[in-house]
């Protein structure tokens, strides 16, 4: 037998077994890292939010048949919240063929992560949380905080109280209780330029993580005795805080959590103590959406839905399926530049992820009307938008009780080009030139 027929029925038989080596290397696949946490105090909120990630791409695949005939594959692993463990997930998971970009789940990760992609040209999206400062693209050209930042939430949370004020905070006390990491102290330079700027007395309380414990810091609220309180909590913080709150007898109708406290795991168990409680939120929430619809016939009908059919459409889950829609739409961006049909390298998905262009017509197309607001992004700005609404608890579910809101670029682009500065100069680093904007 020649070497030509050893190689054909080599072939043949790798192909009968489904094997094939050519078929294979040559196998269309773009694989999404999912980083999760679905055990410990942080369970309850990460378990949603990675379940609608993980739908969303498993509609996209049944729905669409992948993004132009390329199939979504992913993998998820469990960080439990830990950097370390994040970090862990990364370096194994980064080599993968077909890697789009991480989204950590976690601040603390994202902190950790932040110079490792920009050696390895990954792109990091971190959607409503991560660095405020990586607004600026030309600083960091591979995050993307995409949807708002820490800053903008608390901007717009100082802006709502102002306006249930008449527009004066002069000699307001307003306290921070706030997750003890990188999460929680995030918001603190612009509620201290707010501060400044607005007249009124900020006080910060920490909670030490995982945030079981806050007897101490609620003591210190009865002590002060703040006119408002904002809650920068997450996973159990959050209805240990209402808890405690109920206990203290702060009103909850005076506190306001950012957007990772304010989803139905934070206030369920609550139920009634809650009501009144208000938090900001990026994004819709119900069955009601076209693409929530989507998964429900494509994935949950067909009993291969992640997660419980009844969790499909809460505020967390519906935040995950808004991460991998833009997600994804970032892979189909960039195929429109670099080869419909083609699996898409990290550094292509970088491009797509700072060329998102997402009209109402667009958001209509991809089943988001009414669940999140049109997003624009580019190479020098990489959140695109600041829009949120405020949310209020009634004891049985979440009503919104604010219009859309946006943070004041006035006071965050100055701040935000300041820490990009800053964050240059301490990594010995220089921007990103205009050509590389331009490529």
């Amino acid at each position: 037998m020649t070497i030509r027929h050893i190689l054909l029925a080599g072939l043949l038989a790798g192909a009968a077994l489904g094997t094939a080596p050519a078929a294979l290397a040559q196998a269309k696949e773009q694989f999404f890292p999912l980083l999760s946490y679905r055990t410990g105090p942080y369970a309850p909120n990460g378990t949603p939010w990675a379940n609608g990630k993980q739908d969303y791409l498993k509609m996209i695949n049944a729905r669409d048949g992948g993004i132009n005939g390329v199939k979504l594959t992913w993998e998820e692993c469990e960080t439990g919240y830990a950097t370390d463990r994040g970090v862990e997930c990364y370096e194994r998971l980064k080599n993968r063929p077909g890697m789009t970009f991480f989204d950590p789940q976690a601040t603390g990760i994202t902190f950790a992560l932040t110079d490792k992609v920009a050696n390895d040209k990954i792109p990091l999206m971190t959607l409503g949380y991560g660095l405020s400062v990586a607004q600026d693209g030309t600083a960091f050209p591979w995050n993307f905080p995409l949807m708002g930042s820490y800053w903008t939430a608390a901007d717009v949370l100082i802006q709502h109280i102002a306006k249930k004020e008449g527009g004066n905070l002069k000699g307001k006390k307003i306290a921070l209780v706030y997750h003890d990491s990188p999460f929680g102290k995030e918001p603190i330079p612009l509620l201290q330029e707010r501060s400044r700027m607005n007249g009124f007395e900020l006080s910060l309380i920490p909670v030490t993580a995982p945030g079981v414990e806050q007897k101490a810091a609620w003591l210190q609220v009865r002590q002060q005795r703040p006119d408002y309180v904002l809650l920068w909590g997450w996973g159990v913080m959050n209805s240990t805080a209402l808890k405690e709150a109920q206990a203290t007898g702060y009103p909850r109708d005076k506190m306001y959590g950012v957007w990772w406290a304010g989803a139905e795991p934070d206030v369920k168990d609550v139920g009634e103590g809650a009501k009144g409680y208000n938090a900001l939120n990026l994004n819709s929430a119900g069955t009601q959406p076209k693409v929530i619809q989507d998964i429900l016939k494509y994935v949950h009908e067909k009993g291969q839905g992640t997660g419980p059919k009844d969790e499909v459409g809460s505020v967390l889950y519906t935040r995950g399926v808004v991460i991998q829609a833009l997600g994804v739409e970032a892979v189909r961006r960039a195929q429109e530049r670099f080869g419909k049909g083609k699996v898409v390298t990290p550094e292509q998905v970088r491009w797509g992820l700072e060329n998102l262009s997402l009209d109402q017509k667009r958001l209509d197309a991809l089943g988001l009307n009414g669940v999140i607001r049109p997003l624009s992004t580019s190479c020098t700005d990489h959140m695109g938008s600041t829009w949120v609404r405020v949310q209020t608890w009634d004891g049985h579910k979440w009503n919104f009780s604010s219009d859309w809101y946006q943070a004041d670029e006035s006071i965050i682009k100055p701040m935000v080009r300041a820490g990009a500065e800053k964050y240059l100069a301490d990594k010995k680093l220089s921007r990103r030139a205009v050509a590389d904007c331009q490529s």
